[in-house]
This record gives structure tokens, sequence and C-alpha cells, in this order.
């Protein structure tokens, strides 16, 4: 295999592979990038076994083939190169020798047969705007749990129907809720139920970073997989098994306690006075009154009630821990008040 290639675009393609490619791995086979030449492109290929990715750019082929390279080494070498076209040729016993300007290297490689295959797409589900599904990512991941004997819990729920698009998650103590009805240009949706894994949705935020802003990403799942099309480049992630707990338990459905307040406002206030708290783990105390409409927000003090009122209104008390996090969505599932942050 020979071809030459921009290296701008080979760095920006490595780079995303960056996220995939597995950095401790007891198989090695996982730490390279899988390097496919065809036609008048270069197909990248990184996994971990669990989370996949392939995406392309440009080249002049000269020789078409394929072979794998360690994907770290490759990227940190060939991002300290002059911005000119490079040369990447494999050899016979798997090494590839890197020509760029008056910069030549060989880089140990290894058979593009000890390479795991990647599933292919099935007929896709539906299509998504690209920027509403990096936004929903952005307002519930961080209440994703991080402990792995709670695999449930360790990604969202996403929800498609007729009705739009939903997504949930929870690590048990705090839970982000999420829905978009979806407009006339924003395409027709088919009923389906995943677990997203968390890795997999920062990987999305990613590309969704590359993506135009009215772009659509195609989306597609199977029993086992599910599958982001970005244009060129396709993101596969291994569902993740279980029930996910019936969140519409801890909805409040008959509520009348709801405060419209503006995000940059209670943010502002909820980083001062995290700010303040008396240590890691410290408790804040919010209260609304009806008949000032005001919401305050000061440290709790252990001498009051778990729960006070004040003009007719419920106080609560949250974490100060995980109050940062939590100032962008409307938020307290377990409480008895709601807030809509406008």
């Amino acid at each position: 295999m020979e071809f030459t290639v921009s290296k701008n675009d080979l760095v920006r393609e490595l780079g995303l592979s960056q996220g995939v490619v597995e950095k401790k791995t007891t198989i090695p086979i996982l730490s390279n990038v899988l390097i496919e030449a065809q036609g008048d492109r270069i197909i990248l290929t990184a996994t971990d076994l669990e989370l996949g990715i392939r995406c392309s750019c440009p080249a002049k082929v000269k020789k078409e083939g394929a072979g794998t390279i360690p994907a770290k080494k490759l990227l940190d070498y060939t991002r300290l190169l002059p911005d000119v076209d490079l040369s990447l040729k494999f050899l016979e016993n798997h090494w590839a020798n890197i020509t760029c300007g008056r910069s030549r290297t060989k880089i140990a490689g290894m058979s593009r047969e000890s390479f795991p295959e990647l599933p292919q797409m099935p007929e896709p589900i539906s299509e998504i705007p690209v920027g509403l599904l990096a936004s929903m990512i952005s307002r519930t991941s961080f209440a994703i749990s991080m402990e792995e004997s709670r695999f449930t819990l360790n990604g969202a729920l996403l929800l498609l129907g007729s009705g739009g698009m939903t997504m949930v998650a929870t690590d048990g103590h705090r839970l982000a809720y999420v829905e978009s009805p979806m407009t006339a240009n924003g395409g027709s949706l088919s009923d389906f139920r995943a677990l997203i894994p968390k890795k997999a949705m920062g990987e999305i935020v990613k590309l969704a970073e590359l993506s135009a802003p009215e772009a659509k990403l195609v989306f597609a799942g199977d029993d086992n997989h599910l599958f982001f099309q970005f244009g060129e480049r396709l993101l596969i992630t291994r569902k993740l098994t279980g029930n996910f707990p019936d969140y519409e338990r801890v909805l409040p459905k008959d509520n009348t306690n709801i405060a419209k307040l503006k995000k940059e406002e209670i943010r502002s206030a909820i980083e001062r006075s995290h700010n303040l708290r008396m240590s890691a783990r410290g408790r804040f105390e919010c209260s609304l009154a009806r008949a000032r409409s005001r919401f305050s927000l000061h440290p709790w003090r252990r001498e009051r009630a778990r729960k006070v009122y004040l003009a007719n209104m419920p106080v609560l008390t949250s974490r100060s821990d995980l109050m940062p996090s939590t100032c962008s969505i409307f938020f307290v599932p377990f409480s008895r008040m709601m807030f809509h942050l406008l």
C-alpha cells in the first residue's frame, strides 16, 4: 500500500480516533489504527471492541492495500511534520515508511488480518439534527453514574418516537430529563429505545463540533450496536444492556410549585454559593418566597430541619458537590418543587 495525503487532513482524522483507541490494553492491535487505501481516499478505523470509529480523507493512492500503525505514535509524529503532503508506504514486513519533505522515518505496524472487523451499518432508522443531539447530551451527561457496578446507569436512555426525541440520565441522586419535539424540517422518527454509553456520547459531541450547525446525522441500530453517521464519519457503539430505572415514577405529575428562573442568574448564584460551601459535601438551602417572588440560596445549617416552609413554599436541600453541574436544566426530581430555567 502506498499513498500521498495532506498532513492537516491526516492529523484531523487521526485526532478523532484518539478517544476510541485503547491506550492500556492486553491486546496490542487495539492500540493501532487501521489504514485502508481505496480509490481516491484513505479510510481510518479504530476500535476498543466497545466503541469504534471509521473516517476518511482524500488521498492520491498509488497502490491500494491496508495495514495498521500505532495510533498515538503516528499522530504525535505527524503533528510535528511541516504543513505539506506526506507519503506513506507499507513494506512487506508491516513497517510503515513515512516521507514528508526532507523528513523520513519508519514505524513498526501490524498485519491487517489481526484487526477486528466492525459491524456493518443496517438500514437507517431516522435522521437527527446534529446540533439537537449534541445539545441534549450536554444537558444530561453530567447526571450519568460513574460507578461501574451500576452499568445500566453508565449511559443515557435515548427514546425516539412520533412525538419527538427524549434523553434521560440518572445516577440515583439526580435525574436529567430532556425532550424535544421534532419540527417539520427535523424529519420523522421511528419508535426506538436504547442505552447509549457515556464514552460514546462524548465522541458524538466531538463529531458534532466538526459538523455544520444545520447538518443531520443518520441514525441506525441493531440488536447489539448503535450507528451514528456524520457524513463520511461513522461512529459505532455497543449498546448498554439491562433495564433502565422507571424514571417516570419520580417525575412529578401533579406538581403545583413551579418557578421560572433565568438560567444565567441562577447559575451565577449557585457558583457563588458553591465557592463558600462549608465542606466538599456541604449542603445548600434553596428557598422561594411567593409573596416577594424572590429566590434565595445560602448554606444549610445542621440545626435547621431538612425541610422548612417559607411563605407556603417548600424549601429543599441539595448536595453542593452536585449543584454547579445542574444549573443548566430544570432539576429536583425527588422533591416537590420544579425549576424551569429560561
